[in-house]
């Protein structure tokens, strides 16, 4: 048991300055951060969306100050951006920005499945089935944003599959951008993404722990190419409606 003289010990030395008091913890903040977190994740606010801190608060039914405190961690967190005199916007990721954090994707995942095909019970492959059967069912109706939820889901498992708790907490991380930028390359991936998962699947059931990593390194550096060719893509439309748009100048009269 500890004694006063080493409870003494242990502050000794530190002054005001040097520990900070605990603070309470604040539900409301929270709540309101991981709502507008969800909002930007599922596309309801749109990269580049104005956000104007009294018509968030009147959305979501609270005062002006947790939303204020909300946009300010979300701008450390990298999900809005604040400009001096315009305020807040959702950020716009740079394409570099994106490969990059695919890129960790891909070895982290790639990882979790080599170890997940060690350590998988019979019933997780169940699991990974009966995602992977909802996923396809859902592309086939058409009903991408319900695709991309169980694509995150199927992910995440594979994660916990590992039986590494450090790996699986770094997955779930990117795994929340990954989805946001995931969203708008999903209809492009379609079914040959369920496919790719099936796959992986049976790897896992075959105990193949270098096929199962594998198959998920394709599979990651697939949505990766996917990505790049549907920005380019969307770019090429734009710059092609811009030209499209332009009148010939017309030639003057005297």
């Amino acid at each position: 048991m500890a004694t006063r003289a080493d409870l003494g010990s242990v502050t000794e030395g530190l002054g005001a300055a040097d520990v900070s008091p605990l603070q309470r913890p604040a539900p409301l903040r929270e709540s309101v951060h991981e709502a507008l977190t969800q909002m930007i994740i599922s596309g309801r606010l749109q990269p580049g969306q104005h956000l104007v801190e009294v018509e968030l608060a009147r959305l979501l039914g609270v005062s002006r100050q947790p939303v204020r405190e909300a946009l300010q961690r979300l701008h450390n967190e990298g999900w809005v951006d604040l400009r001096p005199g315009y305020g807040a916007m959702v950020h716009v990721p740079a394409e570099d920005e994106v490969d990059q954090l695919l890129s960790v994707r891909t070895v982290l995942e790639s990882e979790a499945a080599r170890l997940a095909a060690g350590l998988a019970d019979e019933e997780s492959i169940k699991k990974l089935r009966e995602i992977c059967a909802t996923g396809t069912d859902l592309v086939k109706k058409g009903d991408f944003e319900g695709a991309v939820r169980e694509n995150a889901q199927f992910h995440q498992l594979i994660a916990q599959l590992s039986g590494n708790t450090f790996l699986a907490d770094f997955a779930a991380q990117v795994d929340r951008r990954v989805r946001w930028y995931y969203a708008p390359v999903a209809p492009a991936r379609g079914q040959a993404s369920w496919r790719e998962h099936a796959r992986l699947i049976t790897a896992i059931t075959e105990r193949d722990p270098e096929k199962a990593a594998k198959v998920m390194r394709d599979h990651t550096e697939r949505t990766r190419k996917t990505y790049h060719e549907t920005v380019a893509a969307e770019r090429a439309k734009e710059e092609k409606a811009a030209q499209t748009t332009k009148k010939p100048a017309g030639r003057s009269r005297r």
